[in-house]
């Protein structure tokens, strides 16, 4: 009997030991994969060396016997998961997203985790990757004058821009002579320059460079709001993202697309509401997937609307002065590289004699000076990339613009034909 029971004893004493050594070569696992990974759903490379031997050390202790190894502590990689409100969120454990200051929202991780979301307003920081910056008193309405700014710490060194995805943007139309955001406005501080903006944005996004900065240089996100009684209304994504990866935007992109096809709209376009801004000087990319050598442009359009109303530049309202194209558009133009009517490729001539042009404005989107309709338009310069300007004039100008809200385009990748 006592034979007996050292023998169960030995054999608990075996699997204890197996057990630890499972737990411990298991906890070393989460530990270096978790740590390398990002503090939030894009987030940065972290300190992967240092890691591995603060796990090893751990290691080293869990060679002894110890019954709490036989439970493994999981970590909870922090990836992007869909909440149940049907925000985006970030995968967390329901206690650190209580002490991040988040709301939990659904599950993620199989159960073992929530997905946490995190949402800022007037006057507060974030250094949290996927955050949604909101208006006071959101979901309701703001009409009250004055900055509501949110402060946005880069997560680490290795952040190279944050994306502003737009889920909500109404604020108030530029005035309405010249079209400058004078009432209310949307600013950008602390990086790169990009334009100010104002109106309706709902849908639309924007690339902030971030810069080689340091983690402690702060970003200023600004709705200042100066206008008269107004329902406004904002609900801005900010993520953060890594430099060098394959989601990062271009250099000097300000709206960045991906994918074979999409639509680009200039800020502030609307069909029913919106305007031109003045002082709009930015590039919109399109990331060339692989086999497509060109890219198709269209006008887009809504039920109601007409292809026409999907691009005006230049030109008082009601007078049609048709596409224009060339030396012809010296105030407002979208370039396009190398833009042809012309699908084939090598580029053949166009029925006026030119093989190609860059800039286009007018009230048509055609190639062809003097077209009345507007047209597909396609480019087969690389990368592929929208140059949008606008100056500081519409009815102060020489000769006075009226009605006049940019464009509206779809894009479709070609492929490469050889």
């Amino acid at each position: 009997m006592v034979r007996s029971s050292f023998s169960v004893l030995a054999v608990l004493l075996l699997l204890a030991t197996a057990c630890g050594s499972v737990s411990a070569y298991r906890g070393r696992d989460y530990t270096a994969r978790y740590q390398a990974r990002s503090s939030a759903a894009v987030g940065t490379t972290a300190d992967a060396p240092a890691a591995a031997a603060r796990s090893t050390d751990a290691g080293r202790q869990s060679r002894f016997f110890n019954p709490f190894n036989i439970f493994t502590l999981v970590k909870i990689e922090n990836f992007v998961c869909a909440a149940s409100n049907g925000n985006n969120g970030t995968c967390y454990t329901a206690s650190e997203c209580t002490n991040l200051g988040g709301v939990a929202s659904g599950t993620c991780a199989k159960g073992y985790g929530v997905c946490c979301v995190f949402t800022k307003t007037c006057g507060e920081t974030t250094r949290l990757n996927n955050t949604y910056f909101v208006n006071e008193n959101y979901p309701g309405s703001f009409d009250s004058t004055g900055s509501c700014q949110l402060t946005v710490q880069k997560l680490s060194n290795n952040i190279c821009q944050l994306r502003l995805d737009f889920d909500s943007f109404v604020i108030a139309q530029p005035e309405p002579n010249n079209h400058l955001c004078q009432n209310d406005q949307f600013t950008v501080s602390g990086a790169a320059p990009v334009p100010t903006i104002c109106g309706i944005n709902t849908g639309n996004h924007m690339y902030v460079d971030a810069g080689t900065a340091s983690a402690d240089t702060p970003i200023t996100l600004s709705f200042v709001t100066t206008g008269g009684s107004f329902s406004r209304s904002w609900k801005v994504r900010v993520s953060q993202i890594p430099c060098n990866t394959i989601y990062t935007a271009e250099s000097s992109c300000l709206q960045y697309f991906t994918g074979i096809q999409g639509t680009i709209k200039s800020y502030n376009f609307d069909f029913q509401n919106g305007a031109q801004l003045s002082n709009q000087d930015y590039t919109s990319c399109v990331r060339m997937e692989r086999n497509f050598c060109g890219i198709q442009y269209t006008p887009c359009g809504e039920p109601g609307t007409t292809r026409e109303m999907s691009f005006k530049l230049n030109g008082a309202e009601g007078d049609s002065i048709t596409a224009q194209a060339g030396a012809a558009c010296d105030k407002d133009w979208l370039i396009i590289p190398c833009a042809t009517d012309n699908v084939n490729q090598p580029l053949t001539e166009m029925s006026d004699g030119n093989v190609c042009v860059d800039r286009l404005c007018g009230d048509r989107f055609h190639t062809l000076a003097g077209t009345n309709t507007s047209d597909a338009v396609y480019s087969f310069m690389k990368p592929f990339r929208l140059y949008y300007h606008t100056d500081a004039q519409e009815g102060s100008s020489e000769t006075p613009d009226s009605g006049n809200t940019g464009f509206c385009l779809n894009y479709v990748q070609q492929p490469c034909t050889a």
